[in-house]
């Protein structure tokens, strides 16, 4: 099964580079075990367009479509067994970027 696993930060500040260095090598480990599907860091919120074609024409608006005191920064989209593997790789992945993680199974 696969899973979306959202790194969620308080601040737009990227990794430092020994949080880059612990990411690194989870992610060795990740591709190693099998677990690694894809994973990518995203810029801030200021760099977001939201799209919204739901009425007669498309309206593009800057910036992120929520206010958050948190944001979404990055992800990882795992290969698990169950949700039990994944999140211990959660609880490594926190712990190597130093950031809160979200898991979510994908439908």
């Amino acid at each position: 099964m696969q899973y979306l696993v959202s790194v969620i930060n308080d601040s737009t500040d990227r990794a430092s580079a020994d949080e880059m260095t612990a990411i690194n090598a989870f992610n060795d480990r990740l591709q190693a075990d099998g677990h690694w599907v894809f994973a990518g860091g995203l810029g801030a919120p200021a760099s977001a367009t939201v799209v919204d074609n739901r009425g007669a024409e498309a309206i593009f608006s800057d910036g992120p479509f929520l206010e958050s005191k948190e944001y979404l920064v990055g992800f990882w989209i795992l290969e698990a067994p169950d949700l039990d593997v994944v999140l211990k790789l959660a609880e490594a992945g926190s712990k190597a970027c130093n950031r809160k993680l979200e898991v979510r199974p994908f439908l």
